[in-house]
């Protein structure tokens, strides 16, 4: 539409004539796209992008669909036709469009209260149940194409395959991360995801990178790694990790959204081949052997060209750091240009944040973690106002919008996760702060649940709770993962109760097909299923053994607390509990315990049998 009708003189003479016409990006305002993506579904049965609205100035819509042509034709409407027709009824029967507006406004508006459910056990293998069916023994994923890399699935499915050692579960997660990494839909020059695939193989995919897919792969393959050791996992890691830093990071440390699909107006012109033009690149012998390894056709696999892909290739691929591979990285560069989208989105950068220090604990590798903690610099200083709220979005100097949910959500898990990884108590009282002003901003006290806008926010048609995990976790998920998590580390009934009441919420709107809001999931199996608390107080700093356990173990239901002379008070106002425990004069001391009864503290780590 943006071609076909917005750059369009007959179209805008049109608009500019009868509309006011507002063109949101929903990436900077989520809220307002969840808002009349629910009236759209409301209205016709389904939603997606582009979202067309017609509303009243007082926002209220009467009319919503997704993609219209110029002209319509084979009984479809075109937006030409659509536009006279509005402003016909506008003109002459406004009354219809107005009660119109007012019934979707008041049925949009009728509540979600979660219906007062409790999490169980069933719900967790539902969700499990579910994903089994639809799982695509063949290729990976679920259901059939388009295929998205939904991480968080599999994130899921390796908790599961752990708690409840179901090993189907793993094997489900397993054969996913192989089968994408072998695909087209991995960048195997210059690394990174991108959005989605075409086919049921992941042999084609819509070209376009996002910030926030790559973030949470990492993830998943960096827990794959841990659970399986398999090398390869931890080099699609690097890979990503790689990708992420190299193309998306910005001079001052933020992360941009991503990068377009298309290359001089054709998508995938960036990264597809010919033979030719790899043995030009490489010259006669290496380009031979790299078409070889990743199928370089003459007939090629795309358009008549070659997307690079291991699917059905049985040799090992070049290394990450070889120099031929860099080689052709470049030529590709200079090639041809993306286009890259430079907004700095907070809860995109904080998935980053969570990304690249669990990357770089587990794969050793200090850089990964030092770009974690300069997103997290940049976040203070850069997406923070005077009040100490949150900025929503950061681009050339401006910091916009007020945060969202999703923003304080996802920020407090990050800063949980630099604290796990680093055990530096400031981020522990970070995560406790934001957690606060996420409760006391988004809360829906009354009927459960947490609205996507702050209660002081900019008054929109209606609030929106979403619990539906589609690209990325929903606000409500996480908020879900960061209240459980809060009140394991804490000990404090407060966290504990919050926790309590979200879950709940969650479990009464996801109860009948758990599998769409997995992370949500995840957050129960949290409080469900039993789970440990450690304390090792030290005079000595973390242990090496401790630290070794951290980075070859998930250890997803373990929480940890270090206790020094320096973090002690610090430590104390987020867990008083850590009071009682003292401080040797020498080395550590161990204090493990588990479903509410505590072990006889240790003084090594060997001796706790974890």
């Amino acid at each position: 539409m943006a071609h076909e009708s917005f750059e369009d003189r007959e179209v805008a003479n049109l608009l500019n004539r009868e509309f006011i016409s507002i063109k949101v990006d929903r990436e900077e305002r989520p809220d307002i796209d969840a808002v009349y993506m629910s009236v759209c579904q409301a209205m016709t049965g389904s939603g997606g992008w582009p979202l067309t609205i017609f509303m009243t100035p007082e926002q209220k819509p009467f009319f919503a669909g997704t993609y219209f042509p110029k002209y319509g034709g084979y009984g479809r409407f075109g937006l030409m036709d659509l536009l006279d027709r509005v402003a016909y009824l506008w003109k002459n029967n406004r009354e219809e469009l107005l009660r119109a507006g007012n019934q979707i406004t008041a049925a949009i508006n009728q509540g979600q209260t979660g219906n007062g459910s409790q999490p169980d056990r069933r719900l967790v293998e539902r969700a499990y149940s579910q994903l089994a069916q639809r799982f695509d023994h063949k290729w990976g994923g679920f259901g059939a194409a388009p295929k998205f890399p939904t991480p968080h699935n599999l994130l899921f499915l390796m908790r599961y395959a752990d708690t409840l050692q179901e090993s189907n579960a793993m094997k489900m997660a397993e054969i996913t991360l192989e089968d994408m990494a072998k695909g087209g839909i991995f960048d195997h020059i210059g690394g990174g995801f991108s959005r989605y695939s075409t086919d049921e193989m992941w042999l084609v995919p819509h070209f376009e990178k996002m910030l926030y897919d790559n973030t949470l792969l990492l993830i998943a393959y960096t827990k794959a790694y841990q659970h399986t050791k398999k090398e390869s996992f931890a080099d699609t890691a690097d890979r990503t990790a790689g990708y992420i830093l190299r193309e998306l990071t910005d001079e001052e440390g933020g992360c941009y959204c991503g990068q377009d699909a298309d290359s001089d107006g054709v998508e995938g012109k960036y990264y597809v081949f010919t033979p030719e033009e790899v043995k030009a690149a490489l010259g006669k012998e290496n380009g031979e052997e790299f078409c070889r390894l990743y199928d370089i056709t003459d007939t090629g696999n795309f358009e008549g060209k070659s997307i690079p892909n291991r699917i059905r290739s049985s040799e090992d691929g070049w290394n990450m750091d070889d120099p031929r591979l860099n080689k052709l990285y470049e030529y590709r560069l200079n090639r041809t240009k993306l286009h890259k989208d430079d907004k700095i989105l907070l809860s995109w950068n904080a998935w980053a944040i969570i990304a690249l220090a669990k990357a770089g604990q587990v794969l050793e590798e200090p850089s990964y973690l030092d770009a974690a903690v300069r997103i997290h610099v940049f976040i203070e200083r850069k997406m923070v106002d005077g009040n100490d709220r949150l900025y929503l979005r950061y681009r050339d100097g401006d910091a916009a919008y007020v945060g969202q949910l999703e923003d304080y959500a996802v920020y407090a898990l990050a800063l949980l996760e630099l604290y796990r990884v680093t055990f530096d108590a400031k981020y522990l009282q970070a995560a406790v702060h934001r957690a606060e002003q996420m409760v006391e901003l988004f809360e829906d006290k009354a009927n459960g649940g947490y609205f996507m806008t702050a209660y002081d926010g900019e008054q929109l048609i209606a609030r929106p709770k979403e619990t539906y995990d589609g690209a990325m976790p929903s606000g409500n998920s996480v908020a879900a993962m960061v209240l459980q998590t809060l009140a394991s580390l804490t000990g404090e009934r407060s966290w504990q109760a919050a926790a309590d009441r979200q879950l709940s919420f969650l479990a009464g709107e996801i109860g009948e097909y758990p599998s769409t809001s997995c992370f949500g999931v995840l957050a129960m199996m949290e409080a469900l299923y039993p789970y440990r608390e450690l304390v090792c107080a030290t005079s000595d700093g973390l242990p090496e053994e401790l630290k070794d356990y951290l980075r070859s173990h998930p250890a997803d239901e373990l929480h940890i607390l270090l206790k020094t002379k320096e973090n002690a008070e610090a430590l104390a106002e987020c867990a008083p509990f850590t009071k009682d425990y003292p401080i040797p004069e020498q080395g550590s001391m161990f204090y493990l315990c588990e479903g509410g009864a505590c072990k006889a503290p240790v003084s090594e780590f060997s001796k706790l049998k974890i």
